[in-house]
């Protein structure tokens, strides 16, 4: 355990440490430990005041597309999953295969397909070419499905039928409440797969305007080995360090939650 929490820290402990050297200081020093003048909150201004913000656009892209995609992904999936959960329907067999086939397929191997489409139906270098490829997460459908099983009694939903409640209304004050735990589950997975995301942002996008985080501070570091460029390393540095801090936050938050949903079920009473 100690091994992989070195493992795991010692990335971050540099990233922190390195967020409050100059640029020069972080080229002729111990990229391990602290050196020169304690720049940290000058790098931190510079970063966000850079290229006329660029960064502020760019962190506010990437929570457009989070607030969007991860959240629409996460809905769709607890709809999807709760319905193929607790619903008989014909090709509830073929739907299942098609789920664990999707789940198996690499989203790398879809990037260059999906731009292909998305370059005919108009939509590359916009926003929605983000958010909707975003909007599907098999992986999250099948978790809710598996954990919908058991988090909701067939019995409490027939008794809600019998009562009177309609399908929708069951699903919003009942289901949805038993499926909290594995719905924030679900959202942290897309949170972070969004958060994340660089490939098709890089590949959908050619206007720096609607950059997220990921690909405009890959842009940013690219500079330094461009003819004429400029070597900003240490707002790079920086700004990855800004941008891993809402992450951060989001799993503190709904860590309870999530905890909770991973022990579900453990305990037999």
């Amino acid at each position: 355990m100690g091994l992989l929490a070195l493992y795991a820290l010692l990335p971050l402990f540099w990233l922190v440490v390195n967020s409050t050297k100059t640029q020069q200081a972080l080229l002729s020093s111990f990229g391990l430990w602290f050196s020169g003048d304690f720049a940290l909150w000058d790098n931190i201004v510079q970063t966000l005041t850079y290229d006329d913000g660029a960064f502020v656009r760019w962190f506010g892209n990437t929570v457009l597309y989070v607030v969007l995609g991860a959240g629409g992904a996460t809905l769709l999936a607890t709809l999807a999953g709760y319905g193929l959960a607790k619903f008989d329907f014909p090709g509830r067999r073929a739907v299942f295969a098609v789920v664990l086939g999707a789940v198996a397929v690499p989203g790398t191997a879809l990037a260059v397909p999906t731009f292909l489409m998305f370059s005919q139906m108009g939509l590359t270098n916009t926003p929605w070419a983000i958010i909707l490829p975003s909007l599907i997460s098999p992986f999250g459908l099948y978790l809710i499905w598996v954990y919908a099983i058991d988090a909701v009694p067939t019995e409490l939903l027939e008794a809600a039928r019998i009562d009177g409640a309609g399908e929708f209304r069951t699903f919003f004050t009942i289901s949805a409440k038993l499926l909290a735990p594995g719905f924030v589950t679900v959202l942290l997975f897309t949170i972070v797969a969004t958060w994340n995301n660089y490939f098709l942002p890089l590949i959908m996008l050619s206007d720096s305007t609607w950059y997220p985080l990921t690909v405009g501070l890959n842009a940013w570091n690219a500079q330094a080995f461009t003819a004429g460029g400029e070597a900003i390393f240490n707002l790079v540095i920086t700004g990855s360090l800004l941008t891993i801090i809402p992450i951060i936050v989001a799993f503190l938050v709904l860590q309870r939650y999530w905890q909770s949903g991973l022990a579900a079920g453990s305990v037999k009473q």
